[in-house]
C-alpha cells in the first residue's frame, strides 16, 4: 500500500489531502508512525522523532493513529488477496507476498493478476497500492517500490540480474543502514559491485548472510512464499548522545523507545506475551531483563509499564545509561508452499 496509515487518514479527512501529514507522535514528543508523500518530500520518514520531523517540515500536521481502522482496511485488502492466492505471506498490515502461480481466476499472467488486484483495492477502499511482479521474492519486493505511488513494475527472469545490478545496495530488502555503511566502506555501492565480490570475500565480511547476498546480487532467491509468517520478536532501541542519569530523562527516553517499538508492533500486526528490556551501561556492559504476562501485551501503555517495572530495580545506574531497548517476543508460526511456474506477462 502507498503511505498506508497516512493515506487512510487523508481518505477519511478531506481537509488533510494535499498536506504534509504525520501519523503518530505530536509536535512535542514521540515518533512518526507514517508520513504522507507530501511530508516525505521534506525528508520526513517513519520512525523519525517528531521533533526532527517538525524541524524538516514546520507545516507538518500530526494525526493520532487509529490502528483499529488500519486493521479493518487491512482485512479488506487481504480478503481481496485471498481471491487470487492460497499462499499469502503478510509482512505487515499493508504489505504481503502472494504466490499467484496457480492462477485461480484464469487471468493468464502474474501481471494481469496484479493489475486486477490493484484495481479492486482502489474500488473497495479508495486507496492506491503498488505492485512488484517477478519470479522471486527478492526482486518482487524491489519492484514493488520502483514505481510508487500507484505503480506496477514487472521484472521478467531475463531482466532480473540487470535490474538488481543497477540498484544501490541500500535499497535491497534486508540491508539496513548499518550494513549499507559497512558495504560503502568496502566500496560496495550497487548490485553490480556486490555481484563482483567473490563468495569468500562476502563470507569473510558478512558471515552466514553472505550466501543470501551472493544470490541476491545475481537475481537469485530460492525462498518460498510462506503462507503464514510472524516475526520472532519486534521492538526498538535507542543509543543516546550523552549518558542518561536524571530519572525524568530516563523515563522520557524509555517512553520514546516504547513509542517506536509499538509503531513496529502495530505495523507487523503482532502480539506477544513477553517484554524484554535492554540496558547498556556507561561501561558498555549490556543488561537484559524479561517478563511474561498471562494473555498478551496489547497496548503501548502495557509495554511501557512492563519496561518501567523491569528498569526500576536497576536504578540508579552508576555512570548513567547509554542505550535503552524494548522488545516484544514469542510470536512465530511458519508454513511453506512450492512455487511452480507462471508467465509474468501476456
Amino acid at each position: 500500500m502507498d503511505a498506508f496509515y497516512a493515506s487512510v487518514e487523508q481518505r477519511d479527512a478531506p481537509e488533510l489531502r494535499g498536506r504534509p501529514v504525520a501519523v503518530g507522535g505530536s509536535r512535542a514528543r514521540g515518533v512518526v508512525a507514517a508520513a504522507s508523500y507530501e511530508a516525505r518530500e521534506f525528508g520526513v520518514r517513519s520512525a523519525m522523532p517528531s521533533v526532527v520531523a517538525l524541524r524538516r517540515c514546520p507545516s507538518l500536521v500530526f494525526v493520532p493513529p487509529r490502528f483499529d481502522v488500519y486493521r479493518t482496511v487491512s482485512r479488506q485488502i487481504h480478503a481481496i488477496f485471498a481471491d487470487y492466492a492460497d499462499a499469502i505471506e503478510p509482512l505487515s498490515l499493508d504489505e504481503a507476498y502472494l504466490d499467484v502461480t496457480q492462477d485461480r481466476r484464469a487471468l493468464g499472467s502474474a501481471s494481469a493478476i496484479a493489475a486486477e488486484i490493484r484495481a479492486r483495492i482502489k474500488a473497495d477502499t479508495g486507496l492506491t497500492a503498488s505492485a512488484g511482479v517477478s519470479y522471486n521474492k527478492f526482486i518482487a519486493k524491489l519492484a514493488s517500490d520502483q514505481n510508487k505511488p500507484d505503480g506496477l513494475c514487472v521484472i521478467p527472469p531475463a531482466k532480473g540480474a540487470a535490474f538488481v545490478a543497477a540498484l544501490p545496495v541500500k535499497r535491497f530488502h534486508g540491508i539496513g543502514p548499518v550494513t549499507a555503511e559497512k558495504m560503502a566502506r568496502l566500496d560496495i555501492h550497487t548490485g553490480a559491485d556486490l555481484r563482483d565480490r567473490p563468495i569468500e570475500f562476502l563470507r569473510a565480511h558478512f558471515g552466514s548472510y553472505a550466501d543470501y547476498l551472493y544470490g541476491a546480487a545475481r537475481g537469485v532467491d530460492e525462498r518460498p512464499v510462506r503462507a503464514e509468517r510472524r516475526a520472532k520478536s519486534v521492538g526498538a532501541e535507542r543509543t543516546f548522545d550523552t549518558n542518561l542519569t536524571d530519572p525524568a530523562a530516563i523515563d522520557a527516553a524509555l517512553a520514546g523507545v516504547a513509542d517506536a517499538a509499538w509503531v513496529r508492533i502495530e505495523r507487523g500486526n503482532v502480539r506477544g506475551r513477553t517484554a524484554t528490556l535492554k540496558v547498556r551501561r556507561a561501561d558498555f556492559q549490556t543488561l537484559t531483563r524479561a517478563r511474561s504476562v498471562t494473555g498478551t501485551i496489547d497496548s503501548r501503555a502495557a509495554l511501557l509499564d512492563l519496561g518501567r517495572g523491569l528498569l526500576a530495580p536497576l536504578l540508579p545506574m552508576p555512570g548513567g545509561i547509554r542505550l535503552l531497548g524494548l522488545t516484544l517476543s514469542g510470536i512465530l508460526r511458519d508454513g511453506e508452499v512450492e512455487q511452480p511456474a507462471l508467465p509474468l506477462l501476456i
